[in-house]
């Protein structure tokens, strides 16, 4: 039994240094960006499909504005907005996770690195962001909201926008929230007021510029 317990402190300690290499080498990679947009959304998502089409856009346009652009470094929607923010000579970022079912970085990323833990991958969407915009999308991506949206319920991040894209997609999900944990009390109903639902690019480039201009002048955001 002693043996055992010895065993597993090792381990631990030497997970300890892996997970301490892994923010070191996020922070040095990712600390100069500037105002950056996360993206969130299926890896399921097919090339030239309404939803890859919208990403691209959003991903040109916001490119354009200034803004870096993180995704999850895959293929589908990450790809996607990759590919539009690597058209505006923008910084194209991946932050990978390893998987044994997803390929490695799609072609479109121009600065990544890949984690082996999904705490330390999602640390890096959340220190360097400062707009969030989820795309339709699986388990993956509701983990990733549903985490972004905790941390602004709760406070323990800056205020930021959030996003989500495709009024059809969110539609089911938003009234389970309203009729089912609003009408149970297990949330608020200014926890709605922490994300907005657009149809298109163009209308989350507009809801992250709107909350940008509100928010610059009272010094909330470091946009």
């Amino acid at each position: 039994m002693q043996n055992w317990k010895d065993k597993n402190k090792a381990i631990d300690a030497w997970q300890v240094l892996r997970i301490q290499s892994e923010f070191t080498l996020g922070f040095e990679t990712l600390s100069e960006l500037g105002p950056s947009v996360c993206v969130f959304g299926s890896a399921r998502t097919m090339k030239g499909s309404k939803w890859y089409n919208e990403a691209l856009t959003f991903g040109r346009i916001m490119g354009s504005e200034g803004f870096s652009i993180i995704t999850g470094g895959g293929p589908g929607i990450m790809e996607a907005v990759n590919e539009g923010a690597y058209e505006s000579a923008s910084n194209s970022v991946g932050v990978g996770i390893e998987l044994p079912f997803e390929a490695s970085m799609n072609p479109y990323v121009t600065k990544g690195i890949t984690c082996r833990y999904f705490f330390t991958r999602k640390v890096m969407f959340l220190k360097y962001s400062q707009a969030f915009v989820a795309f339709p999308g699986g388990l993956g991506t509701l983990d990733e909201l549903f985490e972004t949206l905790t941390l602004a319920q709760t406070g323990h991040a800056p205020k930021f926008p959030i996003i989500l894209v495709g009024k059809g997609y969110w539609s089911g999900l938003i009234d389970w929230l309203k009729d089912t944990v609003h009408e149970s009390k297990k949330m608020s109903e200014h926890d709605f007021d922490l994300f907005r639902v657009v149809d298109s690019a163009e209308e989350a480039k507009e809801k992250i510029m709107e909350f940008h201009t509100k928010y610059r002048k009272d010094n909330q955001i470091n946009f």
